[in-house]
């Protein structure tokens, strides 16, 4: 597997941690939806036991934090519930100038991997607490062409090696 521009980082921190992950090639799915429904008709049960996650990349209302939020891909999104758990004040989508500048990402390809490139630790990240039950979880490194499934203890433990803060909601 020859890596991408944007997943070699992902890559060499997952090596690093010692954190197994399968690999997935496909065609570009820019949406959990679209993740979602293509795996369910292309990966048999390779991805049994598998969650496949919506990451959404969200600022409050004045612009000065952020968030990654993290749900399970068939999950309804409501931001107004959202708004009430978090207790960030409004929360509304972050621009693309803004995703490339805390997570090198570029819509269409956010992760939770998106995190080994905020050198800042500026991004909080939100998980919801169903993703424990897990008991493997998929998302890009950083691409929409590829997708990673990692256990949900390696997420854990990729999460506590970012520096980056993280709880579930």
């Amino acid at each position: 597997m020859e890596a991408k521009r944007g997943q070699q980082k992902v890559y060499e921190a997952l090596d690093s941690l010692g954190i197994a992950y399968e690999y997935y090639a496909h065609p570009p799915l820019p949406t959990a939806d679209e993740a979602h429904g293509y795996m369910l008709e292309n990966w048999n049960s390779r991805g049994e036991g598998t969650i496949f996650c919506k990451n959404l990349f969200m600022r409050n209302h004045k612009g000065n934090r952020h968030f990654l939020i993290i749900l399970n891909a068939l999950s309804q999104f409501d931001i107004h519930e959202l708004e009430k758990k978090l207790r960030q004040g409004k929360l509304s989508f972050s621009s693309e100038h803004r995703l490339e500048k805390y997570l090198g990402l570029q819509p269409g390809s956010v992760s939770l991997f998106g995190l080994v490139n905020d050198s800042q630790k500026h991004v909080h990240v939100f998980i919801d607490k169903e993703l424990l039950s897990a008991q493997k979880l998929s998302f890009h490194p950083n691409d929409n062409t590829a997708s990673l499934v990692i256990s949900r203890e390696d997420l854990l433990k990729f999460l506590q090696n970012t520096g980056n803060g993280f709880e579930f909601i």
